[in-house]
């Protein structure tokens, strides 16, 4: 789902990264008023989370693949806010240091798996949550959340896609962008996460939510006390450890993700490369593919994801040591 750069004309990447500015805004006014200094690392540990997440692609048939993102279930434990700031993070240090989704389509990522996808999957949630009383109520409020918040953004992504050969083409016609309109961008991008990327975005959100209510129940909103137990999350690092350690599975899926081809992947198929996709702007990036030079893929690849999940741990403590001093929760971690 990651839209890499020059998929998108610059308008359009304009027009999302000025959507995200008022999203960015409120959800930092939001964290600042209603999550205490104490719960700001947490933040960190959820992006860290949604960058492993990121890492284990699946395949489905055809050749493309997928990955599940998780920002629903950073959204039900800190909140849709705290979940857009995570995620955008993840995203962030991805597009700069490994060349994940482009830097220019930044804003237009972000809308899709930082706002549309926790927002929707919380909203979902919080519904099912009031009206499921049983005791899986809280796991089948997960699931389709996720599910939905999941499918929501690829829709979005595709619309992206879609819309490009109608408003970014030469003269003769010829797209230079994206070159697929919406009659194919809406079903590739819908079959694959309705089906395969949407049951494994399922399956990592319930199975995480349980392991934090089995393990570390204190982070469950519902449990936050008038006095916030500065706890360290021993369990989930060593969790986020584990994963780490089994990001190389995520190599095993071969091809590539739909809409993240290269120009001469889409001129083998299309016969021609949009003029953008061959000429285009791009960043150099520090470690393109999770990949380090003369180190076999899967060490790279670990590397990376310790080089990920430090940071985004590093960035949410950083910005903790100049926090509020609040220890109570607003509204939003109901």
């Amino acid at each position: 789902m990651h839209i890499p750069e020059n998929y998108l004309s610059l308008p359009t990447c304009g027009v999302m990264a000025a959507a995200m500015v008022p999203v960015w805004v409120h959800a930092v006014r939001s964290v600042k008023k209603d999550v205490p200094k104490a719960k700001i690392p947490m933040l960190g540990v959820g992006a860290a989370f949604s960058f492993v997440a990121m890492m284990f692609n699946v395949p489905l048939p055809g050749g493309t693949t997928g990955h599940a993102v998780g920002g629903t279930l950073i959204a039900i434990l800190l909140g849709p806010d705290a979940a857009c700031l995570a995620v955008s993070i993840a995203l962030l240090i991805q597009a700069l240091l490994f060349g994940d989704g482009g830097v220019l389509a930044f804003g237009a990522n972000c809308f899709n798996m930082a706002f549309v996808l926790p927002y929707v999957g919380h909203a979902v949630y919080q519904f099912l949550r009031k009206h499921i009383h049983a005791k899986s109520g809280r796991y089948w409020a997960a699931g389709v959340g996720s599910y939905a918040g999941i499918n929501a953004a690829a829709f979005c992504a595709a619309v992206e896609f879609g819309i490009q050969p109608y408003i970014s083409h030469d003269a003769n016609g010829n797209p230079l962008n994206c070159p697929y309109g919406l009659n194919v961008s809406i079903p590739a991008m819908m079959a694959g996460h309705l089906t395969v990327f949407g049951a494994v975005e399922v399956i990592y959100t319930v199975a995480m939510l349980a392991f934090v209510v089995k393990t570390s129940s204190d982070l469950l909103p519902e449990n936050t006390t008038s006095v916030v137990q500065a706890k360290k999350p021993g369990k989930l690092y060593a969790l986020l450890a584990m994963l780490i350690c089994l990001v190389p599975l995520g190599l095993l899926a071969t091809g590539t993700a739909w809409g993240e081809w290269g120009s001469d992947e889409i001129a083998a198929v299309s016969g021609f490369s949009p003029a953008n996709l061959v000429n285009g702007w791009e960043l150099s990036a520090l470690l393109p593919d999770y990949s380090f030079g003369g180190l076999p893929d899967a060490v790279g690849y670990i590397l990376s994801a310790v080089i990920g999940v430090a940071l985004c741990i590093i960035i949410f403590t950083l910005i903790s040591r100049g926090g509020n001093e609040k220890t109570q929760y607003g509204p939003q971690t109901t």
